[in-house]
Parts: structure tokens; C-alpha cells; sequence
């Protein structure tokens, strides 16, 4: 499905994303962890063709740099960790805005399937009961749901999460988590996460990558990527034992 080879980022003399390269398959979750200013968020941005980068980025046999825009937003979907609304537009206006990329005109506000897809995308993220509801009305976790659920109704065979659980409550969280890994097991379907919590790496992700200044350090099967001794390289400690050592304190 995507195929990254040398992916470099630069600006000016200074290197963020050094020589990346991996393979990505349906059915696949990714996780991208790292320390802060391993160039994670480079990495989606560089996907995405949010930022120049060098190397090459092979998505379903094409070179993105030569596939226009709303071709790509039929592919890929992104979210990202926070979102700003300064309009009180309805829950299912926000989710209907993902279905822009595959209307036939600037001025045409329907599709096809676009009535089916947004329908859907509200009833699997629970929205459905709130879809007359202002956003500007919206708890966080609710408006990450609504923002979820437009990325859904895209109908993206890829998605890419840059830390969309960070600023969550832990029930947010394990709702956010859930609803994506029951996405990705539809066919056809992968995805790409940065995060910062190694336990929910661990838990939800079929593969993983950890980068370290702008570089990557290891990439493959999720838990032999997060083992014991990359962590420790990574992190500069016991990444393991501290983990362990959380969890001796739920023991009665």
C-alpha cells in the first residue's frame, strides 16, 4: 500500500527527518513513537505533502508528488491532535466537509454516496444522537469523535493520527482507540499513529517505528520494535522497568 524510501526533511542546514524508509500493508497499524523532536510529525506531514521533503513516497503504486491533491485526499485522511472551531457549524456539517474531495464540482455540496458515508461515519463514532448539536457546544472528546467521524465519512484507505488522543480523558482515549482499531480491520484499510504512550503502542499497534533525532532506529513487528533494549537506547532509561513499575502499584 505505501512505500517510503530516503524520506528527508530539511530546512535550511537543518535536518528534522534523516533518511526514513519503510512499507506499510492493509491491515496494518503503525505506531511512530519517540522522544520530542525525533521529527514524528515531520513524518505525517511529510506524507501528506503538508511539507517539501526529498526521497520518495510510493502510495498504491504512485508517486504522491505527482498525485493533485483531492486525488490524494480520496486515499488519505489525517487528524490531528487539536482542533480549532470558530464557527457554530452542526456536528454532521463538520463530518460532511469530508466527503469535499469527491464532489465533481467547487460548488457542489453532495455526492454520490456521501449521504450513506456521513450517516455511517456518525452512527460508528456514536455522533449520531448529536448530529443538530453545535460544535462549539462540545466536550473534547466529543469534538475529537466529530472530527474522527469527518475522517471517516473521506472513505480514506489510509489514515494518518498525529497523537489524537493527547490532550483526551482516559475514556476518550480507549473510545478514540477502539473506534480506529475497528476501522482498520476492514479490508483494505492501514494506519499511521505518532504517540507518546508506549503501553497503547504496544496494545493497539501491529508495527512500529521509533525515531531519534530525526532518524530511525528500528522498524518492524510492534513488539520487537518497543523491546527492552531499543527503549532504553532511545530514551536514555529503563523504559520497561518504570512501566513495570507503574503496574506493580494496581496489584492488590
Amino acid at each position: 500500500m505505501l512505500n517510503v524510501q530516503g524520506l528527508t526533511v530539511r530546512y535550511g542546514s537543518l535536518t528534522v527527518l534523516n533518511d526514513v524508509s519503510f512499507a506499510l500493508e492493509a491491515g496494518q497499524w503503525l505506531m511512530v513513537a519517540g522522544p520530542n523532536g525525533a521529527g514524528k510529525s515531520t513524518l505525517v506531514h511529510a506524507l501528506t505533502k503538508g511539507i517539501p521533503y526529498r526521497g520518495e513516497v510510493w502510495y498504491q503504486g504512485r508517486d504522491i508528488k505527482h498525485v493533485r491533491p483531492a486525488a490524494l485526499a480520496k486515499e488519505m485522511g489525517v487528524l490531528s491532535q487539536s482542533h480549532q472551531v470558530g464557527y457554530a457549524f452542526t456536528v454532521e456539517e463538520v463530518v460532511n466537509l469530508g466527503r469535499y474531495a469527491h464532489r465533481k464540482g467547487r460548488f457542489t455540496f453532495t455526492d454520490e454516496q456521501g449521504e450513506k458515508k456521513v450517516h455511517a461515519a456518525l452512527e460508528m463514532t456514536g455522533m449520531l444522537p448529536l448530529r443538530r448539536q453545535s460544535v462549539l457546544t462540545l466536550s473534547g472528546g466529543e469534538l475529537q469523535r466529530t472530527f474522527l467521524a469527518q475522517v471517516f465519512a473521506q472513505d480514506p484507505n489510509l489514515i494518518l493520527l498525529d497523537e489524537p488522543i493527547n490532550h483526551l480523558d482516559l475514556k476518550y482515549q480507549k473510545q478514540t482507540l477502539e473506534l480506529i482499531d475497528t476501522w482498520v480491520r476492514q479490508p483494505g484499510k492501514a494506519v499511521i499513529s505518532v504517540v507518546h504512550d508506549i503501553s497503547l503502542a504496544r496494545a493497539y499497534g501491529t508495527h512500529a517505528m521509533l525515531l531519534n533525532d530525526g532518524g530511525p532506529v528500528a522498524f518492524g513487528n510492534n513488539r520487537e520494535v518497543l523491546s527492552k533494549e531499543n527503549l532504553k537506547d532511545v530514551y536514555a532509561m529503563d523504559v520497561h522497568g518504570w512501566m513495570r513499575g507503574l503496574l506493580d502499584q494496581w496489584k492488590e
